[in-house]
């Protein structure tokens, strides 16, 4: 018999139900859940994709073997990855983007924001929107808000092609820098968004945990202080059980605009709600002082980075 492919389901699946998430990324540790069911395993022209049940966490998403999503933890880091920006601006946001994303939670908590004019999406899987549309209601419900448009493309590309100064907020929410997800963690990557973003706009990208990841995240830091020149970059981070070490971080970066950079420690827009007539659940996670607190950094972490976030 084969042996299961590398980043799958079944490489991490036990015959008595337990699923070990395993990762190069994180050696030697490996998050376990009790799988009650297997609802759903594929294989998309990019990943492999699959939806579990389990009694811990509810449904959760799969890719390439490592967990994106699960009901009982989202929230924290979708609410975190799009509030951040969405509350730092300066200005009440019009235009938003997402890359990656295809569960729909980032589009779900962007969506709350009644100022938003556009949401775009570029998602390159069609496969994880259509899987999130059906296992993942709870989520996936940002797709329903008239003003969203899904983009089933190459989200680089889709970046480079945006107009000028076009958007107010962009947020990358990939998965990690392996596979499909590698180039949205290098620097033309970052450039093609700088050129994008409106002035005074902002970048929020998933930028991996202290804990396991602090020479990616020192690389990205130092990539983004060169290429956001005249702005402002910061690092935030929320807590997840699910994910690794517990804790996932964003990098946030502002774009020069008029006068002083832009600091996005200090939240500006009110608190958003949930949309009219929309069965959104309320905010869990996300407040004003626990944006504040986001960007307040352990030691080991405030000083590793300390040469390439900006100092106010």
């Amino acid at each position: 018999m084969a042996e299961p492919a590398p980043g799958s389901l079944k490489q991490g699946l036990r015959e008595d139900g337990w699923f070990t998430e395993l990762s190069t990324l994180w050696p030697g540790t490996g998050l376990s859940l009790k799988v009650d069911e297997v609802l759903f395993q594929g294989r998309s022209d990019f990943q492999d994709v699959a939806v579990v049940k389990t009694g811990a966490f509810g449904t959760v998403l799969i890719l390439d073997g490592a967990i994106q999503c699960t009901d009982r933890d989202e929230f924290s880091y979708q609410e975190m990855i799009a509030h951040l920006p969405a509350c730092a601006l300066g200005r009440p946001p019009k235009r938003a983007l997402v890359v990656g994303g295809g569960d729909g939670g980032v589009l779900r908590e962007l969506s709350r924001h009644a100022s938003l004019e556009e949401i775009h999406i570029a998602e390159i899987d069609g496969m994880v929107i259509d899987v999130s549309k059906k296992y993942f209601s709870q989520m996936a419900v940002g797709y329903s808000d008239p003003r969203v448009q899904v983009h089933v493309c190459d989200g680089i590309k889709y970046v480079q092609d945006a107009p000028e100064g076009h958007f107010d907020i962009i947020v990358v929410d990939s998965s990690d820098p392996v596979g499909p997800a590698e180039v949205l963690f290098q620097k033309p990557f970052f450039e093609a968004m700088h050129r994008a973003l409106a002035p005074g706009g902002i970048v929020c990208t998933q930028a991996e945990s202290l804990w396991y990841h602090l020479d990616i995240i020192k690389s990205l830091a130092s990539m983004c202080s060169e290429v956001f020149q005249g702005g402002a970059v910061q690092y935030a981070f929320t807590t997840i059980p699910t994910y690794p070490s517990g804790q996932i971080g964003f990098m946030v970066c502002t774009k020069a605009g008029e006068g002083q950079p832009l600091d996005a420690r200090e939240p500006r827009q009110p608190l958003p709600s949930s949309p009219a007539g929309r069965d959104y659940p309320p905010l869990r996670y996300y407040n004003h002082d626990v944006h504040r607190a986001a960007f307040v950094l352990p030691s080991f972490g405030r000083d590793a980075l300390a040469g390439s976030l900006t100092k106010f």
